[in-house]
């Protein structure tokens, strides 16, 4: 079996209080996974733990076989790490093209070029284009993105985080304060991304979520309670009492 993203025994403290109590998960390529718990489980803080945000207390974090423990955020990010936060970092000047372009120019090395007309980025645009595309945002490329509804701002975020290439996508309730009728589709597009992306989400919407994962891993009280497939999950005994309660599917 090939993980692609996992922590050992990762441990979190601030002062005498855990909030991440030796964690290890696996996290196999190509993977839907979500990470689901109660409210202060814990889930953002081990986010921030994988992504170099906050640095553990113990433990190891290891991205493709290496261990980046003590990486930077930007160093995991060329390692192929990337997030998205639950509230929306956009450029709301500037159009849904021209924001992926800055993203991708990033990547490649020539976000000192900024200052140029857009029209002179073309590999840029090319592959921003691709991106919008994939993600069904290519009607909208050439709005700004203040003017687009919750979801889709939601989408243009995705895509600025996958602009970077990443091996795995780390998302924070992608599904945060979108409507009902947006969410779905914001799903949708999420699922539709290639299996080359692994994906590891945090979200509360436990119909998105048991359609969405294939595995899904369960933090209560900063510990890892169970991890399995949605059919285990939904009829774990424990996960029902903790978190679910018998109201999930009825």
């Amino acid at each position: 079996m090939s993980y692609v993203l996992q922590t050992t025994s990762l441990l979190k403290k601030f002062g005498g209080f855990v909030v991440t109590n030796n964690v290890s998960l696996n996290v196999e390529a190509g993977a839907r996974h979500a990470l689901i718990g109660p409210n202060g489980a814990g889930k953002t803080t081990l986010i921030n733990l994988l992504t170099g945000f906050l640095e553990p207390t113990g433990g190891k974090v290891i991205l493709n076989g290496e261990d980046v423990t003590h990486l930077a955020q930007h160093q995991r990010v060329k390692r192929g790490l990337a997030r998205t936060f639950q509230i929306n970092r956009l450029f709301a000047e500037l159009t849904v093209l021209e924001s992926v372009v800055l993203a991708v120019n990033e990547r490649l090395g020539l976000g000192s070029r900024f200052w140029k007309p857009i029209a002179a980025h073309t590999q840029a645009i090319d592959e921003a284009a691709q991106l919008l595309d994939t993600l069904r945002l290519g009607d909208v490329a050439h709005e700004q993105t203040r003017n687009l509804a919750y979801g889709k701002q939601r989408l243009i975020e995705i895509a600025l985080a996958l602009a970077a290439k990443p091996k795995v996508l780390l998302l924070d309730e992608p599904a945060a304060g979108v409507p009902t009728s947006e969410s779905r589709e914001l799903f949708a597009s999420i699922a539709a991304l290639p299996r080359d992306v692994t994906i590891l989400l945090i979200e509360h919407d436990m119909d998105l979520v048991f359609r969405f994962a294939d595995q899904i891993s369960v933090l209560v009280s900063g510990a890892l309670l169970t991890q399995g497939t949605p059919e285990q999950i939904a009829n774990d005994p424990k996960v029902k009492e903790v978190y679910l309660g018998e109201a999930v599917h009825g």
